[in-house]
């Protein structure tokens, strides 16, 4: 078996447009159902906003370095763990904090804004945590990955679509909600076809390797969901408001760094096995979260 920083999955020219025009189409959709009132949140509200900002930012990564340095992964593996932090939360955080009873305003406040800003946010603080550490340091340099053309790749990626559906919600709500979640679906649809494609080719060597992140994404996506929930209670927040930067903290736009890592890293097999990895857990383990503060608000309310 060859080493895991020595797997690539490679995509042709044809699938690596389809993939980034997949995900363009997914970050419309969500774009769908950002309103200005969302960013003004941040002013009626900063303490919370800012504690769920600056455990998202900050804490995760730090917390990523940290496990990494504590756990003898290959370098590969340990720049997916970081490139996966520094992104986006994912759209699912939302519906699992509606569902947990959590504060849903903030948590589609704190969504907006770290997404709208991934343009910036993303590639700068990927490139900085990045280099704390030798080994991924070394294969940063190695891959020839420069902030400046990852932030241009983001912005046709995210920022456009982000920016047209918010247009197009504006403009025409009505039409923007009746293709909200057909749109999203087959989007996604499409995007997890393209990504079976390319890993059925790969599939004796990623099987043998799973191994090695499977129980790694376990600890860092509980060790996150974690940080949100009692920083936030640390610093005196409410419960409700707890629930949402938990979950802002512990969902991650995974899409977004898988399609990353195609664009940038030529499919490296042990970045991309972290994001598939990490797409799927997080969704599963926001919904067992969610799922059980439901069940707490129910027998309480009994």
């Amino acid at each position: 078996m060859h080493s895991i920083d020595d797997i690539t999955i490679n995509f042709s020219s044809d699938q690596l447009l389809l993939l980034n025009i997949c995900l363009g189409f997914i970050m419309f959709s969500i774009s769908l159902n950002l309103k200005l009132k969302d960013f003004k949140r941040l002013v009626m509200y900063p303490k919370s906003s800012i504690v769920g900002l600056s455990s998202q930012l900050i804490l995760l990564p730090i917390f990523t370095i940290i496990l990494i340095s504590m756990w003898d992964v290959a370098a590969s593996v340990a720049l997916g763990l970081i490139l996966v932090s520094c992104c986006p939360g994912g759209n699912i955080s939302n519906f699992s904090v509606h569902l947990s009873g959590g504060n849903t305003a903030l948590s589609i406040t704190l969504t907006s804004i770290v997404t709208m800003f991934a343009v910036v946010i993303t590639p700068l603080t990927f490139q900085f945590w990045a280099s704390w550490l030798p080994q991924t340091s070394s294969l940063l340099q190695a891959v020839e990955v420069e902030a400046g053309s990852m932030l241009l790749s983001i912005a046709y990626l995210v920022l456009i679509p982000l920016l047209f559906g918010m247009y197009l919600s504006h403009r025409y709500p009505h039409f923007a909600s009746k293709i909200r979640k057909p749109l999203q679906t087959l989007a996604l649809l499409v995007f997890i076809a393209i990504i079976l494609v390319a890993v059925y080719g790969n599939r004796d060597d990623l099987a043998y390797y799973f191994k090695l992140v499977f129980l790694l994404v376990l600890v860092h996506n509980g060790g996150a969901l974690l940080i949100g929930y009692y920083f936030a209670r640390a610093n005196k927040l409410s419960l409700a408001d707890a629930k949402a930067i938990s979950f802002e903290t512990g969902i991650q736009n995974a899409g977004l760094g898988l399609v990353l890592v195609f664009n940038f890293f030529e499919g490296l097999g042990g970045m991309m096995l972290v994001m598939a990895w990490w797409g799927i857990w997080d969704m599963i383990s926001a919904l067992l979260l969610a799922g059980y503060w439901r069940s707490r608000l129910s027998e309480k309310s009994s």
